[in-house]
C-alpha cells in the first residue's frame, strides 16, 4: 500500500545527515525522492566505515527507498538539469552552507522560476544570519553552542558533556521533516509554495525549551546559575548489571520504599512532598543505589513492577534489538539490499492506519536510477548520451 505522501516528489540535494534523514522519513511515507549526488564519490557518508557489498551502515540507515542520480553541479548543464527536475518536483531540499546555492546557480530564485509553486526547504547549521552563519559546522558545535553540552553535564559548575549521538542532526532532520508536511499542505490550501528555512541550532534550542529552560523563561527575573539536577543519573548499578527507576508522583514514591523494604523513607522530612524529593535528589538517588546493588535486576524488575514503579533493565544495543518488548512492535525489520545483503533496520516509527507505508527500495547505488529519472523528466536516451559526453554526470 501506498504511504501518505504517495504522489509528491522531493529533489534532494542535501547530504550527510540532517537533510538525508529528513528526505528518508518523508520518502518512508511514500513520496518519491530523487536524490541528487556529486559524480565519483557521491553523498559523504557513502565513504564511512562499517561497510557491506561496499555500501556504508551510515548510508544504508538514512537514504532507503530514494532514487539516485548524480550530477555535477559546477557544470553549466548539470545546473540546467537539476532545474528540469525540479520543475516536476514539489520540494527541493539543500543544506549547502548558507550562500552557496545562489552563486551555483539553484537557490530559491532561480528554482522557483521554473517551479514558481515549489516548496524550497533551505537547512543549515547557525542560521542565515548573525556571526557564526558562514561558519562549518558539525553535530558536536551545535551541542557546544546552544547549552545542550552543559544541560547534559549537570550543572553549569560542571563539566560540559557530549550527548553520545548526533542528536543536533537527527532532531534538525525530524523538525525538516513535520515542516516540510506544514508547507504542502498549507500549499494544497492556498496553492502557494514557500521557502522553508530551518537550523539545527534552532532546532535544538526550541528542542531544550521544552524542559531545560526553566530559569531563562521568566523575563525581568535574575537568573542564577542553573542547579545541578543531580550529580547522579537515573541509571543504576544491581547485583548483575544496570537498570534504570523513575519515581515521580507520591504514589510511586510510596511503591519504590515498599519494594526496596525501606518503610522509613516515608517518614523522612527530606522526601515528604515531591519538591522535597527534587531538592533533596542526590541524597534520595545514593540511598536508592545503596539499595539496589543487593538484588539482581530480574529480581528488582519483579518487585518493582508489582508495585507500579516505572523501570527497566539497560540493554545494550545487542540486548535491545532482541528484547520481547522490541520484537511485540516490530520496530526492527529486516530486508535484502541486493548489494549489501540482509540488512537489519528500524522502521518509520509513525503507523498510519489508511495508508500504511512499505520499503520499496533499498539504499541506492550511486546514480543506479539515472535513465529512469531522466526519462520521466523527458529527456530522450540520446540526450543523456549528449550529457554524458559533457560530463554532467562525471567521467
Amino acid at each position: 500500500m501506498a504511504g501518505p505522501l504517495a504522489g509528491y516528489r522531493i529533489l534532494d540535494l542535501s547530504a550527510v545527515i540532517s537533510g538525508p534523514y529528513c528526505s528518508m522519513i518523508l520518502a518512508d511515507q511514500g513520496a518519491d525522492v530523487i536524490k541528487v549526488e556529486p559524480p565519483g564519490s557521491g553523498d559523504f557518508t557513502r565513504g564511512a566505515g562499517n561497510k557491506s557489498g561496499g555500501l556504508s551502515a551510515a548510508f544504508l540507515n538514512n537514504n532507503r527507498n530514494k532514487r539516485s542520480i548524480a550530477i555535477d553541479l559546477k557544470n553549466p548543464e548539470g545546473v540546467a538539469l537539476v532545474k528540469k527536475l525540479a520543475a516536476k518536483s514539489d520540494v527541493v531540499m539543500q543544506n549547502f552552507r548558507p550562500g552557496v546555492v545562489e552563486r551555483m546557480g539553484i537557490g530559491e530564485t532561480a528554482i522557483r522560476a521554473v517551479a514558481p509553486d515549489i516548496i524550497y526547504v533551505s537547512i543549515s547549521g547557525f542560521g542565515e544570519q548573525g556571526p557564526f552563519s558562514h561558519k562549518p559546522v558539525y553535530d558536536p558545535i551545535i551541542q557546544a553552542l546552544s547549552g545542550l553540552a552543559s544541560v547534559q553535564g549537570g550543572s553549569d559548575e560542571e563539566r560540559p558533556r557530549l550527548i553520545r549521538t548526533i542528536l543536533p542532526d537527527k532532531l534538525t532532520a525530524i523538525t525538516a521533516a513535520q515542516a516540510v508536511t506544514a508547507a504542502l499542505l498549507a500549499r494544497a490550501k492556498t496553492g502557494e509554495g514557500q521557502h522553508v528555512r530551518l537550523s539545527m541550532l534552532e532546532a535544538v534550542i526550541a528542542f531544550l525549551w521544552s524542559s531545560d529552560m526553566g530559569a531563562q523563561t521568566y523575563v525581568g527575573k535574575t537568573v542564577s546559575q542553573q542547579r545541578a539536577a543531580s550529580f547522579i543519573d537515573l541509571i543504576y548499578e544491581t547485583g548483575d548489571g544496570y537498570m534504570s527507576v523513575a519515581v515521580m508522583t507520591n504514589t510511586q514514591w510510596a511503591g519504590l520504599t515498599r519494594a526496596l523494604e525501606r518503610p522509613e523513607w516515608l517518614e523522612d522530612p527530606r522526601f515528604a512532598t515531591t519538591e522535597l524529593r527534587d531538592l533533596n535528589i542526590n541524597d534520595r538517588l545514593s540511598l536508592t543505589q545503596s539499595v539496589l546493588i543487593e538484588r539482581t535486576t530480574d529480581d528488582w524488575m519483579e518487585r518493582l513492577e508489582a508495585e507500579g514503579v516505572p523501570c527497566a533493565p539497560v540493554l545494550t544495543r545487542n540486548d535491545m534489538i532482541a528484547h520481547p518488548q522490541i520484537l511485540a512492535t516490530d520496530i526492527i525489520t529486516h530486508s535484502d539490499h541486493p548489494a549489501a545483503g540482509p540488512l537489519r533496520q528500524a522502521r518509520n516509527p509513525a503507523r498510519f492506519s489508511k495508508t500504511s507505508p512499505e520499503l520499496r527500495r533499498g539504499a541506492p547505488q550511486l546514480g543506479e536510477h539515472r535513465s529512469e529519472i531522466l526519462r520521466e523528466a523527458g529527456i530522450s536516451e540520446d540526450h543523456e548520451q549528449q550529457l554524458e559526453q559533457k560530463g554532467v554526470f562525471g567521467s
